[in-house]
């Protein structure tokens, strides 16, 4: 069963969050930043828990151990003698060691609430009791009881978990007397356990604060550091989105504004290095675009130049063929092959006038033209120059008209559908198509010419709109192709501020011209190299 796309994209999306090596530069700071102070908090808070937990514990103990001394004295000393009637009687009445349950040392002064003490007798029960939070004493569960004469005369404070009364730290230490008997003493580690317990939860809430303190804090001081980096990122960007493949380029220098005390810093050797390599661009771009201005002034001067001794040559030609019954064969063919040479070399050197016209940013016409008789007209005449293709056609029910220059918009569509016909095998299919996209605003006209044929190498279609680029054997170089009607094409449409783009697969080809319906005209001043 296969997942939806949603579902994939979503996976693919929650993926990129979570990599890393996806995040930007900013994020993957400010994050190692805030794991950096949360690693060194709980360092921190665990060194800070464990040092009070020794303190308390080492503190516990030391009490313990005179409580349970203190114990032992109390037992030791003889039974009290009570005398009914004096005084302080019923004073001396409430430590009287037979008074309620457990040892009567749990009844003497100084003992603290919730201690627990037993005394260990061997062949005897072990009387055990705890002192409880008003101050008397209570029985403890059998269980606790025996966990307490577990407990070694050894004077070592160890931690047992008593039943019914929680964690307790116990001593076990032996009578004055020399007896056999085992005077056991406990304090409980609630006090240790509730501090430490508080000591964590504020730490917890000091760190949360600081962190988030630190976040916002390092999210600040990030974003800062890397302002100039962000300004060599855009500087960057601005320069990429420049028309660098031709005309006449002019980069801003400095590209990047480059503090001269933070010129040591990673981000100044950064900005130094882009406008460094950016001059060195300009000058490359600088040095191609003089040697593009000095070729097609040549081509344009040399173009100019051989018009008149190619009329001169045309004028011989045709005078020449009106006497063809008076010469030879052989002189009559060759004149008729100077006359056909001389035809397609002036329209060679018409296309090179032509692109020189459109690189030196002449205006064109504009003027209103009906694009729809313009598609049948040029139709019509392909029809006739190839009757061994098939040609359609798919127009909108109304006129579509745009402003521009009649004469070299239906050049474009000549070219496209001669390129059509040359490149294709006999019995392609060739589809011409006008239509209307956009709204009131931006609308604009799209004219479509697709074929059947064999299509464009993928190798090539980059190519395709170069002057004098030709297709490889997959599409037939017959018909003399001079390799510049694309390029005039391409030319032409962006003369008149529009795109044309292709895409081909064998089966398949598609040239799209779209032009704007609200172009206005260009200065004479712009450049639009091919």
């Amino acid at each position: 069963m296969s997942s939806s796309p949603h579902a994939d994209g979503e996976a693919a999306t929650r993926g990129r969050v979570l990599a890393p090596r996806t995040w930007s530069l900013r994020v993957r700071l400010a994050v190692t930043q805030m794991v950096l102070l949360a690693v060194v908090i709980a360092s921190i808070g665990v060194a800070t828990e464990f040092a009070l937990q020794r303190f308390l514990s080492h503190q516990l103990d030391e009490q313990l151990v005179e409580a349970g001394r203190r114990s032992v004295a109390i037992f030791d000393l003889p039974p009290p003698v009570f005398v009914p009637g004096t005084p302080d009687w019923e004073e001396r009445r409430r430590f009287d060691p037979e008074v309620g349950p457990g040892p009567g040392f749990l009844n003497a002064p100084g003992q603290a609430t919730r201690t627990v003490g037993a005394v260990v007798t061997p062949g005897r029960d072990t009387d055990a009791g705890v002192i409880t939070a008003d101050g008397g004493r209570s029985a403890i569960s059998e269980t606790a009881t025996e966990q307490l004469a577990a407990v070694p005369p050894d004077h070592t404070p160890r931690t047992v978990t008593l039943d019914g009364l929680g964690r307790y730290r116990v001593i076990g230490l032996h009578d004055r007397r020399g007896g056999t008997q085992t005077i056991v003493t406990g304090l409980p580690t609630a006090v240790v356990d509730d501090t430490l317990l508080w000591v964590l939860g504020m730490f917890c809430v000091v760190a949360l604060l600081a962190l988030i303190a630190a976040a916002f804090a390092g999210i600040a001081i990030v974003r800062r550091q890397l302002a100039p980096l962000s300004r060599v990122a855009s500087a960057a960007r601005d320069v990429a989105d420049l028309e660098l493949d031709r005309g006449e380029v002019n980069l801003p220098t400095p590209i990047v504004a480059v503090d001269p005390e933070a010129a040591h810093t990673e981000v100044g050797r950064l900005g130094s290095a882009l406008n460094r390599m950016l001059d060195r661009i300009a000058g490359a771009l600088s040095a191609r675009h003089a040697s593009e201005t000095r070729i097609r002034q040549f081509v344009a001067d040399a173009s100019h130049e051989l018009r008149t001794p190619l009329a001169a040559i045309r004028g011989y030609t045709e005078l020449a063929q009106r006497r063809r019954a008076d010469l030879p064969d052989d002189v009559a063919h060759a004149m008729n092959r100077v006359e056909s040479e001389t035809q397609r070399m002036t329209r060679l050197v018409e296309d090179m006038l032509l692109l020189a016209r459109l690189d030196a940013g002449r205006p064109l016409e504009r003027e209103p033209v009906d694009l729809t008789r313009l598609v049948v007209d040029a139709v019509s005449d392909a029809h006739v120059a190839g009757p061994d293709h098939e040609w359609e056609l798919d127009l909108p029910d109304e006129p579509v008209a745009v402003p521009g220059d009649e004469a070299r918009l239906h050049q474009v569509l000549a070219n496209l559908l001669a390129n059509a016909r040359i490149h294709t095998p006999p019995g392609t299919t060739v589809t011409t198509s006008l239509a209307e996209a956009g709204d009131d605003l931006g609308k604009n006209v799209v004219l479509t010419v697709v074929d059947d044929g064999p299509g464009i190498p993928d190798s090539l279609q980059p190519e395709v709109f170069e002057r004098f680029a030709r297709g490889d054997s997959s599409r037939s170089r017959r018909g003399g192709s001079t390799g510049l009607g694309l390029a005039i094409v391409s030319a032409v449409v962006r003369a008149h501020d529009g795109t044309i783009s292709v895409r081909s697969v064998p089966g398949r080809t598609e040239f799209v011209v779209t032009l704007p319906v609200n172009s206005q005209p260009r200065h004479s001043g712009d450049q639009s190299g091919a």
